[in-house]
């Protein structure tokens, strides 16, 4: 199967609603970004140069690396976050983005990063993809100036696709099936060391079926120990759902249309063990993707599609802060905005973006091709 270009292939509980409601109506009319500009075209907000009050809208930072697609995000708060992506680039900002520092581990440049957890701003994760020795983990303590590998993979049959965390120590990530089932790799001490756990407890996957290293969001996590695993490619585009940090699993079968290797459910968000949403569709730009989203009230045991899904295909997803109903989603094609829990979306901007994270002080960012990354402004 193929992976978005290469061969085969938690977020936080919120406490108040208020804030996300706001936040929320006021994206009712941001202003779009063309889908082609580079970073460094973005506009002034309109307005501002009569004093205007504009919307939240996603304003471009210039990353100074146009030839880089960022698929790996971690937003740490307002002003941190990190980025990770194409020819072993990683990037960090601790200053709102006026200013990224290049932090690519040293010799990567033949690696392709597409998921990044960040603690702070001295401390992050970063998962190369591939087949066998191309699928590592690095680590680095002192914000990027010195990185560990903690872990490559010596299985020519396993592909590392997404990882998460459920604090600062525990964390999993998650390769396509290996002798037919997914298999997971556990850490207990921040991601320093890793082992690949029992399959025991892991359904049987489907013929043709993996997950997709579109966004880092195809594993996520929510509280000390719910995690879920996102899965296309085969016939039926399930979740998975683990209670016990990754040693036993349920799937589940959604709403987003499958049967191909090009779609499935490509990201999922949640805002608390039960309240979660999947994206996805066909990533092929010239493949129609109805249905592109489906929400769940149970932990996953059941999903319902979007009543009003967004118009195309979405490969990245994120509850806006401390909302119950407020969610974003992503994709080439624009941004889509959800008031009511995921029951109907609807387009906010129509620039291209691949991933997207929010942060409990009302930061939210995204990042894609071309790099480019934006944080939404007020």
């Amino acid at each position: 199967m193929r992976r978005l270009g290469s061969t085969r292939r938690v977020r936080r509980t919120f406490r108040t609603v208020a804030a996300g409601a706001v936040c929320s109506m006021a994206l009712a009319a941001p202003t779009a970004v063309p889908a082609q500009a580079a970073p460094s075209q973005a506009a002034p907000a309109q307005g501002q140069e009569h004093g205007v009050h504009k919307a939240p809208h996603w304003e471009l930072t210039d990353t100074g690396a146009a030839d880089v697609r960022f698929r790996g995000l971690s937003a740490v708060s307002r002003h941190t976050a990190w980025v990770a992506g194409t020819k072993g680039t990683v990037l960090r900002t601790t200053d709102g983005g006026t200013n990224w520092r290049d932090v690519s581990p040293p010799g990567a440049d033949a690696l392709e990063f597409r998921d990044i957890e960040a603690f702070d701003a001295r401390r992050a994760v970063v998962l190369a993809i591939g087949e066998g020795e191309a699928s590592r983990v690095y680590r680095t303590d002192d914000g990027g100036a010195t990185w560990t590998e903690s872990f490559r993979n010596t299985d020519a049959k396993a592909f590392y696709d997404c990882l998460t965390f459920f604090d600062h120590r525990h964390g999993l990530a998650m390769s396509d099936p290996v002798d037919g089932r997914f298999r997971i790799l556990s850490t207990s001490d921040g991601g320093r060391s890793w082992k690949v756990l029992p399959d025991a407890g892991m359904p049987a996957a489907q013929e043709g079926e993996a997950g997709f290293a579109a966004s880092g969001q195809c594993l996520v996590a929510s509280g000390p120990s719910d995690v879920w695993l996102a899965t296309g490619g085969a016939a039926r585009a399930r979740v998975l759902h683990s209670r016990d940090r990754g040693r036993t699993w349920t799937a589940t079968d959604t709403p987003i249309p499958a049967g191909d290797p090009a779609k499935g459910v490509f990201a999922l968000a949640f805002r608390d063990r039960t309240h979660g949403l999947a994206v996805g569709g066909d990533y092929r730009p010239d493949q129609s993707s109805p249905q592109a989203a489906a929400r769940t009230a149970d932990g996953g045991r059941t999903w319902q599609p979007a009543a009003q899904p967004p118009p195309a295909y979405r490969s990245g997803a994120a509850w806006l802060p401390h909302s119950r109903t407020a969610a974003l989603a992503v994709g080439p094609t624009g941004t889509d905005l959800t008031t009511d829990g995921g029951r109907t979306w609807r387009t906010v901007d129509t620039g291209s973006y691949d991933t997207v994270d929010c942060t409990a002080d009302l930061g939210c960012w995204a990042a894609g091709e071309q790099g480019r990354v934006a944080r939404l402004e007020k």
